[in-house]
């Protein structure tokens, strides 16, 4: 696929199946941009077109926290008025949106902090795994901002409305354990075992079945009632997709003869 990115602090690796979003803005400490929101749906787009890619990884690059929010230098810049302020908060949304609309199931792998728009990225993602000693928190209380309906479904969606409000209301951070135990993350990893650990998740997703995740996913959407999921006829066609494939014959016949499959997504 193509790697190029719109902005220099997001850049695509693709290896194996899987494809790493690294966030690169180290001067920052990965805060966003407005160019990079903006460059987030044409990446996706680009992941989503490639049939090598089958499962996403976004992650902070090599070193770097995954996101600690949005780049407050901005505050007086872009984001002085009221005008500048909705035109980003709308490209946060389509950021957020594009990332939830990927057809490719999507890790959000997170280390150190995972703050305001970073949350909101992590929340748009299907599965979100951490590090030991990783912060998440949404300050947007204490900045005067608001967050528009769509975009806060993602976090209602990852961890219900009384949590989300209990976020948004106090501005408080919530530990790598406590987001775990509420449900906002699906693994947490000791340090040691973050990198490896994701790696294993991203291969045995990578190995499974493309058309199975794809519908799987878009059901699932559905069912949470995600902003742009498909409706249930889209949904339906999906699955008639995967029963109509080769890899529907691939998986029953490596199942008969006790081996591995190899799916090739048609």
């Amino acid at each position: 696929m193509n790697t190029s990115s719109p902005s220099p602090k997001l850049r695509v690796e693709l290896a194996n199946g899987v494809a790493r979003l690294l966030i690169d803005n180290g001067a920052k400490r990965n805060a966003f941009d407005l160019d990079m929101w903006r460059a987030l749906p044409p990446l996706f787009a680009a992941i989503d077109a490639e049939p090598e890619a089958r499962v996403v990884v976004v992650s902070g690059a090599a070193g770097l926290p995954f996101c600690s929010g949005a780049d407050i230098s901005e505050f007086s810049t872009v984001r002085a008025t009221s005008e500048g302020g909705r035109a980003y908060e709308q490209a946060n949304v389509e950021a957020f949106e594009a990332i939830s609309a990927c057809s490719k199931p999507t890790i959000a792998a997170i280390c150190g902090f995972c703050m305001g728009g970073g949350m909101g990225i992590a929340s748009a993602c299907d599965l979100r795994v951490a590090q030991e000693g990783a912060v998440f928190g949404i300050p947007a209380g204490r900045l005067g901002v608001g967050y528009p309906p769509s975009a806060m479904r993602f976090v209602v969606a990852a961890v219900g409305a009384q949590r989300a409000m209990e976020l948004f209301f106090t501005g408080r951070r919530l530990s790598a354990t406590e987001a775990l135990e509420i449900g906002y993350l699906s693994r947490l990893f000791e340090q040691e075992s973050f990198e490896g650990g994701v790696d294993d998740l991203a291969a045995t997703i990578a190995a499974n079945a493309p058309l199975t995740l794809r519908a799987a996913k878009a059901a699932i959407r559905a069912a949470a009632q995600l902003p742009g999921a498909p409706t249930l006829e889209a949904c339906e066609a999906l699955a008639k997709d995967c029963f109509d494939s080769a890899d529907y014959m691939e998986g029953r016949g490596a199942f008969l003869e006790k081996r591995a499959p190899r799916f090739t997504g048609r």
